[in-house]
């Protein structure tokens, strides 16, 4: 117990703070972390949360303020000269004499950060990225100031490479990291090919999911309805690819509809897309914070996709046991099986609709996919990833 006691009090000692790299309020990449922030703090470490802007009106942040987070702002509002100014200076400190690297992570706000992190001296850093590579000027800040890290990945896109130049010192601080956790293979294995270099720190790890148990399948009697659940997003979401797959006669004759649950930039042009086609069995419902009771209503989930880690909508919809209809696009196919548990195609209008085909004609057939799909998540997916996450991240500190 003393032993156990002396450990607690050490870590009260700590100060942790946690990178995110997403521009909006809360995004699908926050819940890893902000799910595993109440763990690390019941182990008496101090949390701050590094944000470009930190809302501390939106729920989750209320919900982490009353759990003694603190929040910092990273300010990356530089006027274009200021910003120019500083790379000038930059680069004729670099023809100096001086080291120091000059590109992506040698920038005003990195620079800003590293104020803040002599200011506030953390003793760990956890960063956690949209892509792949977004969030390494981060690491270069950490790394810098002798900061341990880990990285999380969150998606690693196909088309969406790193910069040649760059690549030598986004190398160095990807295998430098204490750990670098990526939602699917994937991922992992492009960010891999990406860099050229295998990255013998890594591991596959599961974001936390809002579905607690299978729920009742509503009957098919009227109605198929589909929902489309993520950011209205089409560069990843593809959601303009299923618009175009509902505009043709087969689907405009049958009694289906899409509804689009989410938010985001493209909402307008999805909708007048939508107009232009002259698709009307399509609903754009918002966001849905009670993601356990959206699939009461609806028979599967569809997701075209072009880019993805490991979408969350689709692991609870298994889990609520609902077949999914979803693109070959990062983790996705890592977790069904084909015409067993879900249908996949490559997120082009051709190859999906054959996929939706496919599963249409087996209609009579989803309730009992549905189960196989939520018997597989319950084997497959632990109900409690972020607790596992945070007992990785309390190891790593205690060695660190």
């Amino acid at each position: 117990m003393h032993k156990q006691q002396e450990m607690r009090k050490t870590n009260t000692k700590k100060n942790i703070c946690i990178i995110s790299s997403c521009s909006e309020d809360w995004g699908g990449s926050e819940e890893l972390w902000g799910k595993t922030v109440p763990y690390l703090i019941e182990e008496g470490l101090k949390i701050t949360v590094y944000k470009t802007f930190v809302n501390q009106q939106h729920p989750e942040f209320k919900k982490l303020a009353s759990l003694g987070v603190k929040f910092e702002n990273i300010d990356i509002v530089k006027p274009f000269l200021v910003r120019n100014a500083n790379k000038i200076i930059d680069k004729f400190t670099q023809l100096s004499g001086d080291s120091e690297p000059f590109s992506f992570y040698n920038n005003p706000w990195v620079n800003n950060l590293i104020k803040s992190f002599k200011k506030n001296k953390p003793d760990f850093a956890i960063i956690s990225q949209g892509i792949n590579f977004d969030g390494l000027s981060y690491a270069y800040a950490c790394n810098k100031l002798a900061i341990p890290y880990v990285l999380i990945v969150q998606k690693a896109v196909d088309f969406y490479w790193p910069a040649g130049g760059d690549r030598p010192q986004m190398t160095r601080l990807l295998k430098e990291a204490k750990a670098c956790y990526f939602v699917s293979k994937h991922n992992l294995n492009l960010t891999e090919e990406q860099f050229g270099t295998r990255l013998e720190n890594s591991k596959v790890i599961f974001n936390p999911q809002k579905i607690g148990n299978i729920h009742p399948f509503p009957p098919i009697t009227g109605e198929v309805k589909l929902a489309c659940v993520g950011r209205l997003f089409l560069l990843d979401k593809g959601q303009d690819i299923l618009i175009r797959i509902l505009s043709r006669k087969r689907w405009q004759d049958r009694n289906l509809s899409v509804t689009f649950i989410g938010k985001g930039n493209d909402e307008n042009g999805l909708k007048d897309l939508a107009s232009l086609l002259n698709v009307k069995k399509i609903v754009f419902k918002g966001q849905v914070e009670d993601i356990d009771s959206l699939w009461k209503d609806f028979h599967a989930l569809v997701l075209p996709s072009r880019s993805e880690g490991l979408p969350l909508s689709m692991v609870e919809a298994m889990a609520a046991g609902r077949p999914v209809i979803v693109s070959k696009s990062g983790g996705n196919t890592e977790l069904i099986e084909e015409n067993v548990t879900g249908f996949s195609g490559l997120p082009f209008e051709d190859t999906f609709e054959e996929a939706m085909e496919r599963a249409y004609r087996r209609l009579d057939e989803w309730k009992e996919i549905g189960k196989k799909a939520a018997a597989y998540i319950a084997k497959s997916v632990p109900k409690k990833p972020e607790k596992d996450f945070a007992a990785e991240i309390i190891s790593l500190i205690k060695t660190s």
